[in-house]
């Protein structure tokens, strides 16, 4: 990859790992719905000056699919993981979305008949174990284990939204319409879903400028402008590549929430990070076993 290409997947990193630590900052005072409807309303209002007529267009055509994405990936996962923000660290938050490709590639084993190999499946096992791993450690954390596991179900629920959107549009919407198409119209139908529960569910209490400053982050920076880098590295470097962006979320998750919030590291933490990116990397297929034969092929290759 380019110098550049690296740098935009560095700051793609750090900006969806931003989003742990501004839900973290928001959630209490803006509660989960509000925060997760400002969210989506405001990367809408961002997103306005990316409405060309051909994505119009599109959106138009498609807009049935672009509004069941927008529910999967956005509306519900930004509710789910505001919930989550209230009784979690940023960081064990952001290490759970990493479990993402985990989901998806077993769904696609159980439900649609995809083969795994056997590197996949066993990345599916060290994966999973280290989210076994990161839930036990992370039971003390919030003083309480009700409160605690509540909020590692909704991040799991979060994660399941998102391995159905995955399948869905995968399905749907690869062909007659464009990723950023999908990005905008999905953003502006989570708005329009969240808008009356955001009403609904404000605060009684205005919140603080900190709190009014984590939404606008989340929406302008870790929303709009992170979904702008996702697809336009996609179409420079590719799919594979672009997914390199899930190792590097957990970092700068676990990072911020240590230099702004204070947040202790944990053995469960780096250890549970550890190994569900090592299951990701298998089950991806980032990192492939070798065997003898391929590597000798290779050398012969080489000196022929």
């Amino acid at each position: 990859m380019k110098t550049s290409d690296i740098a935009a997947l560095l700051l793609l990193g750090a900006l969806w790992g931003a989003s742990f630590l501004f839900m973290r900052m928001g959630a209490d005072e803006f509660g989960g719905m509000a925060l997760a409807g400002m969210r989506a309303i405001g990367a809408a209002i961002c997103s306005i000056p990316l409405l060309t007529r051909t994505r119009l267009g599109e959106m138009r055509r498609h807009w049935r699919d672009i509004a069941i994405v927008g529910i999967a990936n956005s509306a519900l996962p930004f509710v789910l993981f505001s919930f989550a923000a209230k009784s979690l660290p940023a960081g064990v938050s952001a290490i759970s979305d990493a479990i993402a490709p985990l989901l998806v590639a077993l769904s696609g084993w159980m439900l649609l008949d995809e083969k795994l190999s056997a590197t996949q499946a066993s990345g599916l096992v060290v994966g999973f174990t280290g989210v076994v791993w990161l839930v036990a450690g992370t039971v003390g954390f919030s003083g309480s284990a009700h409160a605690a596991g509540w909020a590692m179900a909704a991040c799991l629920g979060a994660n399941v939204c998102y391995t159905f959107g995955a399948h869905y549009s995968h399905r749907r919407l690869r062909s007659g319409v464009t990723p950023l198409s999908v990005a905008t119209g999905s953003q502006l139908a989570a708005a329009v879903l969240l808008l009356p529960f955001t009403i609904w569910m404000w605060p009684s209490h205005t919140p603080g400028w900190m709190s009014w400053l984590a939404v606008l982050g989340l929406a302008a920076l870790c929303t709009s402008l992170a979904y702008v880098l996702f697809y336009g590295l996609m179409a420079r470097v590719g799919a594979s590549r672009s997914m390199v962006v899930m190792f590097l979320i957990p970092v700068f998750g676990v990072l911020w929430g240590l230099l702004f919030l204070h947040e202790p590291v944990t053995l469960a933490m780096g250890g549970g990070c550890v190994v569900i990116l090592l299951g990701v990397a298998l089950t991806t297929g980032l990192v492939r076993p070798r065997n003898r034969g391929s590597v000798l092929n290779e050398v012969s290759t080489e000196h022929a």
